[in-house]
C-alpha cells in the first residue's frame, strides 16, 4: 500500500467585511475553516485547532557589577486574554504512534469547520510595537503516526472599538505658554504661545484643525511647528519601557523679533495608526499633539496636548461643542430614554395607557411637589400635561392644504 502525502493546510476565516479581511472584537465569533489537501490516502490520529489571544513585552538591559563585570537584565511579562482548543478529528492523544483509533483521509480536497467566540471583557487591540505585540492567532496542527505533525499557524486582527463620541474624547483641548530668554546679563522679551483643538477624539485619516498664536518679542527668529507623537510603554517586573515615535509634523513661518503668527484652522492630517491602547496593564499606546516653537540655541517652547486615536469616527451631530453634547447625554439619562438602533412599529395608544391612568394624569400638579421640586417648572409642566395624550393620527398628506408649503428644509434657530 502506498502511502498518500499532505499537499497543503490552510486556514480561512469566515470574513464578514467588505475588505475581506478577518477583523474582531470582543464578544464576536470566530469561525473558518481548515482545508487539507492529500495525494492518495492518508492515516490521520488528529486534526486540531489552537487559538490564543495574548499580550506579551520583553527588553534586556545591561549592568555593570563592579569593575570589568557586566551582566544582562531580561525584563518580560505576558498577559493571556483567552486560550482555546478543539479537535477537529480523532482524539487528544498524539504521543503513540499505534495504529488504534486512525482515520483515514482519501485523495482530494477537505474542508473542517471551526468556531470559537471571544471573551466579553475587553480586549487589547492587536498592535506590533518596539518591545513588546498584541496578538490573536489560530493554529492548526495535523498528527499522523510516524511522521512529524504538519503545523500552520494565521493570525487574526482585533480592534477593542474606542468611540470618539463620548463627551470626554469631544471636549476642546488648550494650553497656554511664554518664555523668556536669557544671555548672560541681557534678558530679551518674551515668547508666548497659545494653542487650542476642537476636541480630544480622532480617528485615522481625519486632520486635526490648529488654533495658535505665536507672538515673538526676542531678538531671535523663531519657526512655529507641530507634531503628533506616539508613545509606546511597556511594563514588566515594576519596570517601565517607553519608545517615542514622530507620526506626522508640519512647519510654519520663520518669525523675527517683534512679529506674530496666527493659526486659523491649520490642518495636521494623522496618517494610518494603530488606535490607543489604554485598558492593557503591560502596554500602552498613547498619542499627543505638541505646539512648539523652535528657539536656536535655546529649549523649544512647547505645548503638549493629549490625543485619543480611536476605532469609531465622529458621528455628524458630533461636531457641536461639548457642553451641548454632554446637556443632551444627561438629559437623556436623566428622563430615562433609550434610543432604538431600529425604528419599531408603535404601539396603540389603548395597549400603553388606560382610561383610568389617562383621567389620573389631569390631577392638579400639586399631588407631585417633591418631584416638581426636582425639575424645571416649564419643563415639568409640559411632562404632565403631554404624558398621557393620546399622538395625533399619522398622515403623510398635509392636512391643512391651505397653509403655504416650504420644500427647502428649515435651519435650526441658533
Amino acid at each position: 500500500m502506498v502511502l498518500g502525502k499532505v499537499k497543503s493546510l490552510t486556514i480561512s476565516f469566515d470574513c464578514l467585511n467588505d475588505s475581506n479581511v478577518p477583523v474582531y472584537s470582543s464578544g464576536d465569533t470566530v469561525s473558518g475553516r481548515v482545508s487539507l489537501e492529500v495525494t492518495g490516502e492518508i492515516r490521520v490520529k488528529s486534526l486540531k485547532i489552537h487559538a490564543r489571544g495574548h499580550a506579551k513585552v520583553r527588553w534586556t538591559e545591561s549592568r555593570n557589577a563592579g569593575s570589568n563585570t557586566a551582566y544582562t537584565q531580561n525584563y518580560t511579562e505576558e498577559v493571556e486574554y483567552f486560550n482555546h482548543k478543539d479537535i477537529l478529528i480523532g482524539h487528544e492523544r498524539d504521543d503513540d504512534n499505534s495504529e488504534e483509533g486512525l482515520h483515514t483521509i482519501h485523495s482530494g480536497r477537505h474542508e473542517y469547520a471551526f468556531s470559537f467566540e471571544l471573551p466579553q471583557t475587553p480586549l487589547a487591540t492587536s498592535f506590533e510595537g518596539r518591545h513588546g505585540s498584541v496578538r490573536y492567532w489560530v493554529k492548526a496542527e495535523l498528527h499522523r503516526p510516524w511522521f512529524l505533525p504538519v503545523k500552520l499557524k494565521k493570525e487574526f486582527t482585533v480592534f477593542e472599538h474606542i468611540d470618539i463620541n463620548t463627551p470626554s474624547l469631544l471636549s476642546p483641548q488648550a494650553g497656554t505658554k511664554e518664555k523668556t530668554l536669557c544671555c548672560w546679563f541681557c534678558t530679551s522679551g518674551p515668547i508666548s504661545l497659545s494653542a487650542k483643538i476642537e476636541r480630544k477624539g480622532y480617528t485615522p485619516g481625519e486632520s486635526i484643525q490648529i488654533f495658535a498664536e505665536i507672538e515673538n518679542c526676542s531678538s531671535r527668529v523663531v519657526v512655529p511647528k507641530a507634531a503628533i507623537y506616539q508613545t509606546q510603554a511597556f511594563y514588566a517586573k515594576g519596570k517601565m519601557k517607553e519608545v517615542k515615535q514622530l507620526v506626522a509634523n508640519l512647519r510654519g513661518e520663520s518669525l523675527s523679533s517683534g512679529k506674530t503668527e496666527t493659526w486659523n484652522g491649520k490642518q495636521l492630517k494623522i496618517p494610518p495608526v494603530s488606535p490607543s491602547i489604554l485598558d492593557c496593564s503591560i502596554i500602552r499606546v498613547e498619542y499627543s499633539l505638541m505646539v512648539y516653537v523652535d528657539i536656536p540655541g535655546a529649549m523649544d517652547l512647547f505645548l503638549n496636548l493629549p490625543l485619543v486615536i480611536g476605532t469609531i469616527p465622529l458621528h455628524p451631530f458630533g461636531s457641536r461643542t461639548s457642553s451641548v453634547s454632554s446637556q443632551c447625554s444627561m438629559n437623556m439619562n436623566w428622563l430615562g430614554l433609550t434610543l432604538p438602533e431600529r425604528p419599531e412599529a408603535p404601539p396603540s395608544y389603548a395597549e400603553v395607557v388606560t382610561e383610568e391612568q389617562r383621567q389620573s394624569s389631569l390631577a392638579p400638579l400639586g399631588a407631585c411637589d417633591d418631584f416638581e421640586r426636582a425639575l424645571p417648572g416649564p419643563l415639568f409642566a409640559y411632562i404632565q400635561e403631554f404624558r398621557f395624550l393620546p399622538p395625533p393620527l399619522y398622515s403623510e398628506i398635509d392636512p391643512n392644504p391651505d397653509h403655504p408649503t416650504d420644500d427647502r428644509p428649515s435651519c435650526p434657530s441658533r
